[in-house]
């Protein structure tokens, strides 16, 4: 039997921490300024609130920060996919007593799924009952 070690996992991000990482996944290595304008532009954040959280999210391990140039660069120290996997597991676990049908359903009746989306979550069943035929 095949070894399931967890890996480590970072702090379940606030959701002002979750805009600040959705910009730095859109943008890559950014400075604070250059957070600080992509969210300003939506919320209105100041520079001295976004520069705070940062440093709140390096402490927590949320971001890492390369202090090599004069201006601080942050990056997400996890992929926005293995986030969202985190965050989901978790919302699996606590609202759905660890059942992803259950999410699944919840989900698909609560809010239209365009066609496109529909062909997605088909191909991904096919692919799972392919892998568990086998």
């Amino acid at each position: 039997m095949a070894d399931k070690r967890k890996q480590p996992t970072a702090p379940k991000p606030t959701d002002a921490e979750l805009a600040i990482l959705r910009v730095l996944w859109k943008l890559g290595p950014s400075t604070v300024r250059e957070v600080h304008e992509s969210l300003s532009a939506a919320n209105g954040s100041g520079y001295t609130t976004v520069l705070k959280q940062l440093q709140i999210m390096t402490d927590k391990g949320l971001v890492v920060r390369d202090e090599a140039q004069r201006a601080h660069v942050y990056v997400p120290r996890l992929s926005e996919q293995r986030t969202q996997r985190q965050l989901l597991g978790d919302l699996v676990e606590r609202a759905f007593g660890g059942s992803p049908a259950k999410l699944v359903l919840q989900a698909l009746s609560s809010s239209r799924a365009t066609a496109q989306e529909r062909r997605a979550i088909r191909a991904l069943l096919d692919e799972l009952e392919e892998g568990s035929a086998q």
